[in-house]
């Protein structure tokens, strides 16, 4: 499979928490914790935080989105740590976190539609179908009848979920929509692009090997 050798934010941070990752997956294998229960329990904690953010509680919202960023990351450090070779639970983890984008900016487009806002109901819907399409092209990118790795782009999965993250925050301690406006025409605009990049890659890619 052709391969990309840039390294996304994604990339770079996995490997720097990789260790003390291990170590706590170690920790957390010994009770007897079984990887799909933490991927479960952590979209259970997003579905939670979208439930705040369509009452417009964007605070405590974000705080609970906050708290399901590290089981994203244990459940595969757990799965490595109990040697699982199954490829399942790397299927189920990639599923759920579709659900877990949908939950956020569904959860969005129902407050802007509730306060009125058409323009930025259009925007989260924007923002969802840029969000699908930049893990889709990875995706079907790495199907073997393509055999292209692509991971290149400002607005892979960390990035968005970190966006995300900080505009839900910001609007609660503020007390007001605009980081959410800003946040999501970021989004809308950025998960397009880098989908529109990483197909562009592809078909470089083939172009140059004779497909």
């Amino acid at each position: 499979m052709t391969t990309d050798e840039r390294k996304t934010l994604t990339d770079r941070l996995r490997n720097l928490t990789r260790a003390p990752l291990d170590r706590c997956a170690v920790f957390v294998a010994r009770l007897g914790i079984h990887p799909d229960w933490i991927t479960a329990f952590a979209l259970l904690l997003v579905a939670l935080a979208a439930v705040f953010i369509a009452q417009g509680a964007f605070l405590a919202g974000g705080i609970v989105l906050l708290f399901s960023l590290p089981l994203d990351a244990l459940d595969g450090a757990v799965a490595r740590a109990i040697e699982r070779s199954g490829a399942f639970g790397m299927m189920l983890d990639s599923t759920l976190d579709r659900y877990a984008d949908g939950f956020i900016f569904a959860a969005l487009s129902y407050y802007f539609a509730e306060s009125g806002r058409l323009d930025m109901l259009l925007a989260a819907l924007a923002a969802l179908m840029g969000s699908y399409l930049v893990s889709y092209v990875r995706a079907r990118a790495d199907d073997a009848k393509v055999a292209v790795s692509v991971t290149i782009g400002w607005f892979s999965r960390l990035e968005r979920v970190a966006l995300l993250l900080i505009m839900t925050l910001a609007a609660g301690a503020l007390e007001s929509v605009a980081p959410l406006e800003i946040g999501l025409l970021i989004l809308a605009v950025g998960t397009n692009l880098t989908a529109l990049q990483r197909l562009r890659y592809v078909y470089t890619t083939l172009r140059d090997r004779g497909d």
